[in-house]
């Protein structure tokens, strides 16, 4: 595929693009090397813009999602790409001013009030439904950490008094329906405590242990279709009552984790042959943690496919700071529709899921209604030039267990957490992974600028992004980080620097 056109002049790749045919199933890819020759080249620094909270791109590129500072108002806006004209030669002048502002590059469509007075926009959380060019968002109040607990909800896990979620449709804003939980905990950050798949939304509730399985329908209508918690299966509870066992209080271990012990139970049983050591076995491997497996809580969940969950287990502690250094960990692999738990991995020690995550991890985020562009994002299962990153890493590891569990430390999944930008295609371009990646986090600044590195030409280096003011006089003690948004597929980018007590500096990457 590198070698498809035999030149790097972009002319002479127009002309091959004519001539010659890529091998089946190539042709994306092949395609995709043109922007080696198309890259944000010039750069309008600190440009005129609203002082709003710029979100992300949606995956297939046709808006741009901001919030306002008070985190009160949606605002969205449509890219356009800069017009203007000169006498002479274009390339010898510098823009003209009224060129050098936000709306020369971005269309405000509208702005929308979602918050109330008591209620604000979480702004790291955003899923879009392409299909239908739905966006999913969140509001809550503020979090209280000295709740009691109520019935059924886990000690130690902190409470919102409100959190609701929004479906809009971003074509004109119109909000379509709306799902709210009172007195819960979701997280929120990143996306963490949500997934979409297909029409499929699963949420998942810290507080009250309980899988929210919401379907949008083409209407745009949310509507509960399923909950995995203290109940398995719909008729779970009836049962319950029926014969007169109503669970009351902690009487009864929640559903989801009775399959989880069961499955613990069968799997050290089975890993004993011997009749006369099994009950051994059975006292040293489970009943001596039973009450650790029992304290487990649900921390986060993604969709495999429509009838199988990734479950992720830990300690209280570990779902409420998401810190897992210290904490015992476990995957799980949930079918809802026969409610049982199909298999289980421990997070420290699984050389088998750690080999699935390697060879097989664009399995992990797989949607069939991704974007066109969103399926063409590197991993080590389908690039030589990540699988050379990631076996760089283990093998500068010190310790084999302690990388299988950084490594699992991304699982499950967040959804829709890394830009589909050819930019940052790893068998185009090189580029330094600390200071800028595909996964959609907050960078610390660099006084340097970030370097894009041409693969076919390892001593090339194509083009430059850099954050924050153009005479980089800012303080350097002060803490500043940034955010990077690209266009899917324009040479587009946003860089976004934060400095505390200052005003954000917002640049614009583009080719000129």
């Amino acid at each position: 595929m590198v070698g498809f056109f035999r030149s790097g002049n972009l002319a002479s790749r127009v002309f091959d693009r004519q001539f010659l045919s890529p091998r089946p199933g190539a042709t994306v890819n092949t395609v995709r090397q043109f922007y080696e020759n198309l890259v944000p080249s010039y750069t309008i620094y600190d440009i005129d813009c609203p002082d709003y909270s710029f979100r992300k791109f949606t995956d297939d590129g046709k808006y741009l999602v901001a919030f306002s500072r008070n985190h009160q108002d949606l605002i969205v806006y449509r890219p356009i790409w800069l017009t203007f004209s000169c006498h002479e030669e274009c390339d010898s002048h510098d823009l003209p001013a009224n060129a050098e502002r936000f709306d020369s590059f971005f269309k405000q469509l509208y702005s929308i009030s979602l918050a109330s007075s008591n209620e604000y926009i979480c702004k790291d959380f955003f899923l879009y439904m392409e299909c239908h060019q739905y966006g999913l968002f969140a509001t809550s109040t503020a979090q209280s950490n000295d709740s009691s607990a109520t019935d059924g909800a886990i000690h130690g896990v902190p409470s919102i008094e409100k959190i609701t979620f929004y479906l809009v449709r971003l074509e004109d804003g119109a909000i379509l329906d709306e799902k709210a939980f009172c007195n819960d905990f979701i997280n929120l950050a990143h996306s963490i405590g949500a997934y979409l798949y297909e029409d499929l939304v699963c949420i998942v509730s810290l507080r009250y242990q309980t899988i929210h399985v919401l379907q949008i329908r083409d209407s745009g209508s949310l509507v509960e279709v399923r909950r995995i918690g203290a109940f398995c299966r719909e008729d779970d509870e009836l049962f319950l009552y029926s014969h007169g066992q109503a669970a009351q209080g902690n009487s009864f271990l929640p559903g989801i984790k009775q399959r989880l012990l069961s499955y613990i139970f069968r799997k050290t049983w089975n890993e004993e042959p011997d009749q006369a050591l099994r009950v051994q076995h059975l006292k040293k491997k489970f009943y001596f943690h039973f009450q650790d497996y029992v304290d487990l809580i649900i921390w986060k969940v993604q969709f495999l496919d429509r009838r199988h969950l990734f479950i992720k287990f830990g300690s209280v502690d570990g779902g409420v700071t998401r810190s897992t250094d210290q904490n015992l960990a476990f995957f799980a692999v949930y079918n809802m529709e026969t409610t049982d738990i199909v298999s289980l991995y421990q997070q420290n020690s699984s050389e088998e899921l750690y080999s699935l995550f390697e060879h097989y991890y664009d399995h992990f985020h797989a949607n069939p209604q991704n974007s066109s562009h969103e399926k063409f994002i590197s991993s080590h299962s389908n690039s030589v030039h990540a699988l050379d990153q990631l076996c760089t890493i283990k093998n500068k590891a010190s310790s084999s267990s302690q990388f299988v569990k950084k490594m699992m430390a991304s699982l499950p999944y967040t959804c829709q957490s890394q830009s589909p930008s050819p930019y940052f295609d790893l068998s185009i371009f090189r580029y330094d992974e600390k200071l800028i990646s595909a996964i959609d986090r907050h960078r610390h600044c660099t006084e340097h600028p970030i370097k894009f590195i041409s693969v076919r030409q390892p001593n090339v280096v194509k083009f430059k992004i850099k954050p924050g003011s153009d005479s980089g006089g800012s303080d350097s003690r002060a803490k500043r980080i940034s955010s990077f948004l690209f266009h899917p597929f324009f040479p587009l980018a946003l860089s976004i620097q934060q400095t505390y007590m200052q005003p954000t500096v917002v640049n614009v990457h583009f080719r000129r």
